[in-house]
């Protein structure tokens, strides 16, 4: 076994060397101007992992005192938990009100540290920014003439840059360095499909709190399952993981039954795509038997979506892969024109194929006509449309694609069984 199986008390230099931290160092600086400071995971500075001059004399001023160098160690400390936490950089204004950035650094499930970055300003210095910076420091006991004095000699760095340092620093450390970035990935994983399926529970309530379950989100996750798109698959997963969790907050069993129903939808649309389905019943005993054995609903929802992967990877095996591979051009061209007057040829053109075999393809691999899809599409965004704005009939009509209102209510009627007008009045929340 390697030292890094058996030593519980590896250090993050056992695997960051002065070299490693070296070329880290010199590209974040060379490309962004920005110093780095490394720290175990007690906050205190790892002085080999340290650019020279890591701290501007604005932060040497404030640690001068006790209490400031106590409120900068108790920030670190926070931003380096919050980093490993989630899996990914963390970025706050500091207590004394400047940018702060800190990277995780992990081997496997151990954390070691972190890298530190930023102090800087995202603004130009101004007296606004002078005023707040003097309010937080109340206490230190510093001069306001040397609080905007020092100010004025950090660097002004945007949001924008500030965010692209991060995500660079991240991917150097993990590229340049011998620590497994596994673990942190895995939670960085599920920090970013928490976020999302927060804002779909949000939505939730306003749109369609009622709905028990989602069979329309079921429907269009198997057709993106079977062309093979792997993140409008995610998305769409998302969406159904908010529903689910919005419907039965707090409900952990419930949850896996439900991941246990929608295996079942994945093995059907990779079944639809073309794979084996002995190898499918074999894929879904092996994820049921994990899936009992989480016992968080967060590592369940990253779980199901690697699950995911997993049926997309054998669909692009599959021997329809090629014929999916014709459609999602169709697809994406419905998803992304709705409101255009597409026709058939126009939706040919985009596969080069000829209208009957457009149609006979389509309808052997979906189950449903070319027409049909992108009736469901327009349909669909309607619905939302008429939940969320004031918009009138008409409008959102020529919106979603039609041109003629009256067709328009016959269609939306036929699908959803009420007329625009009465939908909107049925479920709009005042």
């Amino acid at each position: 076994m390697t030292a890094r199986n058996t030593k519980q008390n590896i250090q993050l230099t056992d695997l960051v060397t002065k070299k490693d931290f070296g070329q880290i160092s010199s590209a974040l600086q060379r490309n962004f101007k920005l110093l780095t400071e490394t720290t175990d995971l007690e906050g205190r500075p790892i002085r080999s992992l340290c650019s020279e001059g890591c701290h501007p004399e604005f932060c040497k001023r404030v640690r001068h005192s006790k209490i400031g160098a106590k409120r900068c160690h108790e920030e670190r400390l926070r931003s380096l938990n919050v980093s490993i936490e989630t899996g990914q950089p963390y970025i706050t204004l500091c207590h004394a009100g400047i940018v702060l950035g800190c990277v995780p650094a992990m081997d496997g499930d151990q954390p070691l540290g972190g890298l530190f970055f930023g102090k800087c300003i995202w603004e130009s210095f101004d007296e606004t920014l002078v005023a707040d910076v003097q309010k937080r420091l109340r206490g230190l006991h510093i001069k306001e003439q040397e609080i905007s004095d020092t100010l004025q000699q950090i660097p002004v760095v945007s949001a924008r840059r500030i965010h692209e340092a991060a995500e660079f620093l991240y991917v150097l450390l993990y590229q340049t360095t011998d620590l497994d970035p596994q673990v942190v990935q895995w939670r960085r994983q599920r920090s970013a499909q928490q976020s999302q399926i927060g804002q779909v529970i949000q939505e939730t309530k306003l749109l369609d709190s009622d709905e028990t379950y989602p069979y329309e989100l079921e429907c269009q996750l198997i057709a993106k399952v079977k062309i093979g798109d792997r993140t409008g698959a995610k998305e769409i997963l998302n969406s159904l993981l908010g529903k689910i969790m919005f419907h039965n907050p707090g409900n952990l069993n419930l949850l896996k039954a439900r991941l246990v129903e929608l295996l079942s939808v994945l093995s059907r649309a990779a079944a639809m795509g073309g794979v084996d389905i002995n190898a499918l019943l074999a894929k879904n005993m092996e994820y049921i038997n994990k899936v009992l054995m989480i016992d968080t609903q967060e590592d369940i929802c990253v779980w199901i979506s690697h699950a995911l992967d997993n049926f997309i990877e054998s669909v692009y095996t599959s021997q329809d892969t090629r014929k999916m591979s014709q459609l999602k051009p169709v697809i994406e061209l419905m998803q992304y024109n709705y409101d255009q007057p597409l026709t058939l040829a126009d939706m040919a053109k985009a596969a080069h194929l000829s209208v009957s075999r457009l149609a006979h393809l389509f309808r052997e691999q979906m189950g449903i006509t070319p027409v049909d899809f992108l009736t469901n599409i327009r349909i669909d965004h309607a619905k939302r449309m008429l939940l969320t704005t004031d918009n009138n009939c008409t409008r959102i009509c020529y919106d979603v694609g039609y041109n003629n209102q009256s067709y328009f209510t016959r269609v939306f009627k036929q699908i959803v069984g009420l007329t625009p007008r009465e939908f909107r009045n049925q479920n709009k929340r005042q």
